[in-house]
């Protein structure tokens, strides 16, 4: 499979879709027009091997809830995710097996040479 969930708005999930040059065959996914399912969210767990990892910490929720002092469990930040899509952390892409989460500058440039050799 490779598919890219975003934010179509989101400036940096634009920007890095550009960067990155995605091939057609990638499916899109807007998470905001097309919500993710449990079934997504599920096969990206089996990639990342932890719903945390796939937790935005800097969602606008997660300060409005003042969820900074809650403990969690994976099966918390799995609901939370399927709660609300801004819960996710952006873009997600995946590449076949490899899944590259978020927007940091090293995370983009792995993502990228990933794209680029398959």
């Amino acid at each position: 499979m490779q598919k890219i969930f975003y934010l179509s708005t989101c400036d940096t999930c634009k920007r890095i879709m550009d960067e990155i040059n995605l091939p057609q065959s990638f499916v899109q996914q807007d998470i905001k027009t097309n919500t993710i399912t449990k079934e997504d969210l599920e096969h990206m767990y089996t990639l990342s091997g932890s719903y945390e990892a796939l937790f935005s910490k800097r969602a606008r929720l997660y300060k409005e809830k003042n969820l900074k002092d809650t403990q969690f469990l994976e099966t918390d930040f799995k609901n939370l995710i399927l709660e609300h899509y801004t819960f996710l952390k952006r873009p997600v892409i995946i590449n076949n097996d490899e899944i590259f989460i978020g927007n940091s500058k090293k995370v983009v440039e792995v993502a990228k040479e990933s794209l680029h050799r398959s």
